[in-house]
């Protein structure tokens, strides 16, 4: 039993030290792929890329995608407790289980993790959002989630959807644009932000109010 806890304390240390240094990889270079990534190409969805650093991306976009996903972001260490609070709340009322993440938490899952909902999966989740908020900038979480974000199927960061879209680079989007991005992408295989159903053009609407909100209330100067 000693031996075999020795090699388990072995084993660990060696796996905790490996993602300790992959995420210290990913603070400086841009991710080649991620695993949801391979899984749609080998589903036969495709793959469309192109990596573009932050000061590339329109500044609309980053503003959309903090107004429609994480208000907070400047000011947390990864985790909305709160959101999370509530999520804890559902699951124990027996409803779906979700999360409350917040954009390092969809980073951190985006670029190191498997889809999954399980409790194992937002656990490494949780472990991988404290190593890229200790070893990163809030920059580059940022400009590594519009890089490697999902926006419809086989499409993914800033640049891919703008082109694929709008005919456009990522540079140029307009506010609008930028909120209809932002809006679909909790679904990005099923609403279409060039052909927004009502509830997306009406949600798009409510992202470019909060827009204002954010650059009134430098919610997004973590990042500039």
């Amino acid at each position: 039993m000693r031996k075999l806890l020795r090699w388990a304390l072995i084993g660990l240390a060696g796996l905790t030290a490996f993602t300790i240094l992959w995420a210290a990889l990913y603070r400086v270079v841009p991710p080649p792929a991620t695993p949801l990534m391979l899984i749609r190409a080998l589903g036969g969805s495709g793959l469309s890329r192109d990596w573009e650093p932050l000061d590339r991306i329109s500044p609309a976009l980053v503003e959309a995608v903090i107004a429609s996903e994480d208000t907070g972001f400047c000011g947390h260490g990864g985790f909305d407790w709160a959101a999370i609070e509530g999520a804890f709340e559902e699951n124990e009322e027996g409803r779906r289980l979700r999360g409350g993440s917040t954009i390092s938490q969809q980073t951190a899952k985006n670029a190191f993790l498997w889809p999954d909902r399980s409790w194992t999966r937002k656990g490494a989740e949780a472990w991988f959002t404290l190593l890229i908020e200790s070893l990163w900038s809030k920059r580059r979480i940022l400009e590594v989630y519009l890089n490697i974000v999902e926006w419809d199927d086989g499409v993914y960061g800033a640049e891919a959807a703008a082109r694929h879209h709008f005919g456009k680079s990522a540079a140029a989007l307009t506010r609008r644009e930028a909120a209809l991005l932002a809006v679909v992408l909790p679904s990005p295989r099923s609403w279409s932000p060039v052909r927004p159903s009502a509830y997306v053009a009406r949600r798009a609407g409510v992202i470019e109010r909060r827009m204002a909100v954010v650059r009134r209330d430098g919610l997004a100067d973590c990042v500039r």
